[in-house]
């Protein structure tokens, strides 16, 4: 803050009233506006009441440099393997009492912990900022109104802008796996509409007669204080199915024994159990489409047909199918096929059919 004064003395006896007084630290007062304090002061000489004199004092609010980077909400983004835009988003706040551009960059951690009591393993690709549409589209959410930026234009003292960081997921990424970002704002000077600022320099040195700079800004996840930048941290955590096969069979009948204790002969009929599970946590499976070819040496047993749907109970790796399937698969060109419309996280869900050996 800068000022100046002005004082007319006089002699004598005086009474004092302050006029049109301001505050010295007004708070949120624009910087670069002038504060003047004007003092009158009354006196008599003799008895008689003389022309009163005055005094001014007139300061420049300096600029004070501060801002804040929020994440919008307070869960993790949840994504899926092969995923593409998927967004974290955060709110850009100038707190500062003059308006200013603000530049904007992304980074990934690589390892440490994530934003929301996790660990960061992995990172996102594509990644891009996008600024929110306030006046179009779903206002708050990511949509192809919003734009693709570097930086935010002429962000006014107390404004804001909600910011997207939209990046994909590769194929293959684990269950539970997580990517962190950090969106970093750096204050830029305003002025130039369509154009990012130059940068800010703080007035070094005692107080000046203009306009100072003042970085007042506190520390954010990543950058220091008073350095007119402020980060935050969100996350990426990956929900992916985790499925695993299993295959057993068992043989139901020979044509010397049939179903008691029969044998591995020609002309045996074997049952195949397929058991498809997905490990607990994980995100549902759909659309699984499960294919097995018939061996040269054995014989669908069409009047059995592909049984789908069904329970199994797994242990030491074999399983053993029960008999309550309730869809049906096929056979065609010597393989059979059976489709399981979803396979939940903790559920284990079956293909069943029979085939005779040779």
């Amino acid at each position: 803050m800068t000022y100046r004064s002005r004082l007319l003395g006089a002699a004598g006896v005086c009474a004092l009233a302050v006029l049109g007084a301001n505050p010295a630290y007004a708070a949120g007062t624009t910087a670069g506006s002038t504060i003047t304090n004007t003092v009158s002061v009354a006196f008599q000489v003799g008895g008689i009441a003389q022309t009163s004199t005055t005094a001014s004092d007139t300061l420049t609010v300096d600029r004070s440099i501060s801002l804040t980077v929020a994440e919008v909400g307070t869960t993790t983004t949840t994504v899926n393997p092969g995923s593409t835009n998927q967004v974290t988003a955060f709110t850009v706040t100038n707190t500062s009492n003059a308006p200013l551009d603000f530049a904007l960059a992304v980074a990934q951690q690589t390892g440490g912990a994530g934003a929301h009591s996790n660990t960061d393993n992995f990172n996102v690709s594509n990644v891009r900022i996008f600024r929110d549409n306030p006046t179009t589209g779903t206002v708050g959410s990511y949509d192809a109104g919003d734009a693709l930026v570097t930086y935010l234009d002429e962000i006014a003292a107390d404004g804001s802008a909600t910011v997207f960081v939209l990046g994909d997921v590769a194929l293959g990424q684990a269950n539970g796996s997580v990517a962190a970002v950090t969106l970093t704002a750096t204050g830029r000077e305003a002025g130039g509409a369509g154009s990012q600022g130059a940068a800010l320099t703080q007035t070094a040195g005692a107080n000046t007669a203009a306009m100072d700079t003042v970085f007042a800004d506190g520390a954010g996840a990543t950058d220091g204080l008073r350095d007119a930048a402020f980060s935050a941290k969100d996350d990426y955590t990956v929900s992916a199915a985790t499925l695993t096969a299993i295959k057993s069979s068992r043989i139901v009948s020979d044509p010397i024994n049939g179903g008691t204790n029969p044998k591995m002969i020609p002309g045996a009929t074997i049952q195949y159990c397929i058991a498809i599970s997905n490990a607990s946590g994980s995100a549902s499976a759909t659309s699984v489409t499960v294919t097995d070819p018939i061996p040269a040496n054995l014989t669908y047993d069409a009047t059995f047909g592909v049984k789908t749907n069904g329970t199994a109970t797994i242990a030491s790796g074999v399983a053993t199918c029960a008999a309550d399937t309730s869809g049906t698969g096929t056979m065609a060109s010597n393989t059979v096929s059976g489709t399981l419309a979803s396979v939940a996280g903790g559920e284990t869900k079956t293909v069943v059919f029979q085939a005779t050996i040779n």
